[in-house]
């Protein structure tokens, strides 16, 4: 049924005008539209609408995750933008915040300016 579908990512947010510039300039999504509704950005081909919902409590666990080649490059660039990297207790993580998964796969944490709690992950 919708296995031929594309999916839409909404991430919630309590101002757009001030969410807007951390995911265009800190993450270098290009924005398709914006208008007072939302501010949907071109993520690889999926969309991301940035949709205002006023006052909310942000989820303690990751919204939205991008699967990325070379996480420590990624980290690295994001940083440079002034993006920080979460550090949980008894996680383990190396010095850049990335984590080794039983999996293999390498995961890296990060909030937005509403407390959103996005990721990376290299499998």
């Amino acid at each position: 049924m919708l296995a031929a579908g594309s999916v839409v990512a909404f991430v919630p947010t309590a101002d757009l005008d001030t969410s807007r510039p951390f995911y265009e300039e800190s993450l270098g999504l290009t924005v398709v539209h914006a208008d007072d509704f939302a501010c949907v950005f071109d993520a690889n081909g999926t969309m991301l609408r940035l949709t205002p919902v006023g006052d909310f409590t942000p989820h303690p666990f990751t919204v939205l995750g991008w699967d990325v080649a070379d996480i420590v490059a990624e980290v690295e660039a994001l940083s440079t933008k002034g993006v920080e990297f979460r550090c949980y207790d008894g996680m383990g993580q190396d010095d850049l915040g990335i984590w080794s998964s039983p999996s293999g796969a390498r995961i890296a944490w990060f909030g937005d300016h509403d407390g959103n709690t996005l990721s990376l992950t290299q499998f």
